[in-house]
Formats: C-alpha cells, sequence, structure tokens
C-alpha cells in the first residue's frame, strides 16, 4: 500500500488572515513540502497543473525538477498534466528529463482536466475536448514505447520516423490515467493497461467501487494481468496530533476552496454540515488525528480496492507549519499503521473482489 501527497499548490489569500502570498513563495514551500516527504518515507507527491491566478503551478514538472536533486526514494508525478491542451512530445521529453533527474522516479498522470482555462490559452476548441485527448494520449504512449515515431492525427502535425529525446531511465515511463469517476475513463485505462487514478472528493468512497471492478473487468478482457495494476485514489484531508484540532484547523480553507469552486460550477453552499458528515467513516475527508485518517484509509483499501493513496493537501491556503507538520505525521504515523494492517490483511487473503 503505497502513501503519498499532492498539491495544486494553492495561492488564495488565508482565510484567518487575508495575507496572499507570492506565486513564488508558494512554489519554494512546495518544494519544501516535497523534501519532507521523501524524508519522512512518503512513496509519492504529485502536483497538478492549472492556468489560474488562485494555483501557482502551470508546469508541475519544473516544480519536480526543482526537488528531484534533494530527494532520493520518493516518486514524482504530475497529479494532473492537462494533456488535451499540451503537446505530447513535450510533456515526454519534460518528464522524460525529469525522470533523468530523479534517476527513474518520474511519473505522468494524464487527465482531461477539471478546468477549461488551458483550452483557450493554448488555443485549443473545448468542442474538441475528448478527441483531444483520446488522440494525445494515443501520441504519448507510442513516445515511450519506441526511440523513433511516426504517427499521424487530426488536431497535430503528423510526426515521420522522428526520434523523441531524452530517452527515460524507466522503460516504459509510468503513465497513468486521471478520472473523476467517469465509466468511460476507467474502461479507458483497463483497455490500454494503465494504472487509474480515481478523484474521490465528495459523496461516499464505497460507491467508487464498482468502477474499480469495471476497470479490472475491462483490463482482464483486454489481456492485462490484473494483478499487476494499481488503482490510487486522490482525497482530501489533513492530518494533526489532536483530532479536535486537524478539524478546526482544516475547515475555514475548505470550506473557503469548496465554495469558490462551488459558485462557479453551481453547487450548493459548503457548510459546517458537509464538512462534519464528509469526515465520517463513510465520507471522502481525510481529517483527524493519526488514528483516525490511518484507519479511514483502511477502510478505503478494504472496501474499494485501492493500493495507492494520496492525501490532498492543503486545501485552499493554509500555513506552511500546518502543512508541513501534517506531511510529517501522514509519513511517521498514519502510513506505517496503514502498511501493517494492510499487509496483516493480505496476509490472511483479504481482498475486495
Amino acid at each position: 500500500m503505497e502513501i503519498g501527497i499532492s498539491t495544486f499548490v494553492e495561492t488564495t489569500p488565508d482565510v484567518v488572515t487575508g495575507e496572499l502570498i507570492s506565486h513564488a513563495q508558494r512554489l519554494r514551500e512546495v518544494v519544501e513540502e516535497i523534501v519532507l516527504a521523501d524524508k519522512v518515507g512518503l512513496d509519492v507527491f504529485g502536483v497538478g497543473e492549472h492556468h489560474r491566478q488562485d494555483y501557482a503551478a502551470s508546469s508541475p514538472q519544473m516544480v519536480l525538477a526543482a526537488a528531484a536533486p534533494q530527494t532520493s526514494r520518493i516518486r514524482l508525478t504530475s497529479a494532473v498534466t492537462v494533456l488535451s491542451s499540451d503537446d505530447p512530445v513535450r510533456v515526454f521529453q519534460d518528464f522524460a528529463t525529469l525522470d533523468a533527474l530523479s534517476n527513474g522516479r518520474a511519473e505522468i498522470m494524464a487527465g482531461r482536466g477539471s478546468f477549461i482555462e488551458s483550452f483557450p490559452l493554448f488555443g485549443y476548441d473545448l468542442n474538441n475536448y475528448e478527441e483531444l485527448f483520446e488522440e494525445k494520449l494515443d501520441l504519448l504512449l507510442k513516445l515511450r514505447e519506441s526511440e523513433k515515431v511516426t504517427w499521424q492525427g487530426k488536431h497535430r502535425p503528423a510526426i515521420h520516423n522522428l526520434g523523441v529525446y531524452p530517452r527515460p531511465v524507466q522503460n516504459p515511463l509510468p503513465v497513468w490515467i486521471g478520472s473523476g469517476g467517469n465509466t468511460e475513463s476507467v474502461i479507458r485505462a483497463g483497455v490500454l493497461g494503465l494504472p487509474l487514478v480515481l478523484a474521490i472528493i465528495g459523496g461516499r468512497p464505497v460507491q467508487f467501487a464498482p468502477l474499480v471492478k469495471i476497470y479490472k473487468r475491462a483490463a482482464a478482457q483486454a489481456g492485462h494481468d490484473v494483478s499487476k495494476l494499481t488503482v490510487a485514489s486522490h482525497s482530501h484531508g489533513f492530518v494533526g496530533e489532536r483530532q479536535d484540532v486537524a478539524v478546526e484547523k482544516f475547515f475555514p480553507s475548505t470550506q473557503a476552496a469548496m465554495n469558490v469552486i462551488g459558485r462557479e460550477r453551481g453547487w450548493g453552499h459548503y457548510g459546517r454540515a458537509s464538512y462534519d458528515a464528509a469526515r465520517s467513516l463513510e465520507g471522502a475527508l481525510y481529517v483527524g488525528d493519526p488514528e483516525t485518517v490511518a484507519n479511514k484509509i483502511i477502510y478505503l483499501r478494504k472496501q474499494v480496492g485501492i493500493t495507492r493513496f494520496m492525501l490532498h493537501c492543503p486545501l485552499g491556503t493554509m500555513p506552511h507549519e500546518d502543512v508541513m507538520r501534517s506531511i510529517e505525521l501522514l509519513g511517521t504515523e498514519v502510513a506505517p499503521r496503514v502498511r501493517e494492517e494492510i499487509a496483516r490483511w493480505e496476509a490472511a487473503g483479504g481482498d475486495t473482489e
């Protein structure tokens, strides 16, 4: 069972103080967070791509590359790369470079993106949303298969027997499919035999269990070894030393962030009742003391079949020292609890099938 962190590198005003830090400061803080995550034994750190004022990381691979020489074992991934509005050749080259700098620890998490700012920014038509992703994923996978590539599509100039460099340390360079829970996307990942990441950020996580089964069924029907496939979750949360303190610290920024997005997308108001419901065992918010958070991750593994858990922290803007402490507790207290229990459960024949 792998445990890690994901972040969108938010730069929204601090809910308590009103302070707005610069993109530059927040980017430097994230590098410190990655270095700490490596130090405390976490398995993976993911940085999301956004192209708007309230997020600082438009190029996750650059942030991860800054941390690569300062870390030794943690895997470094995007969360996600908005492949639909990017050039797969440059994506591959950037992550192959990151793979070299980290000596084989880079991953690409490819997604369509839940925000749309990158499409007009790079000159793409949102009417081609689905088609762009399918075509560019096809090219990305071909780029990792061979040094020289011949490819032709509709939305990008053709490539005729050209080499793409540098080549990554890992062969193949890991490519994950990020999904918000769309059935078609999990089937696509299964058919291609690619690892799957589910954004489980609302509702009841157990509702994603049927999607995991659909994914594995699609993979098996396509001839892939299901036992080698990895399913990850990306879920909001925060770890504190005490349950009550953690709950109170995480609420203000969570409420603010959820209501900003909610106003853009027509969601209802996010208040304390929604927050408290999401903190329950069957809710999608992983906030509390180490024991509470560990128990929820264990529950998710047993009920849904997740084999990698990525805690999205912070949600909105929180003091850097609080985020660092949360990462430390996740690595030193939560992860050991989860790994020990899951190893025991699996040894006893535990499974979700």
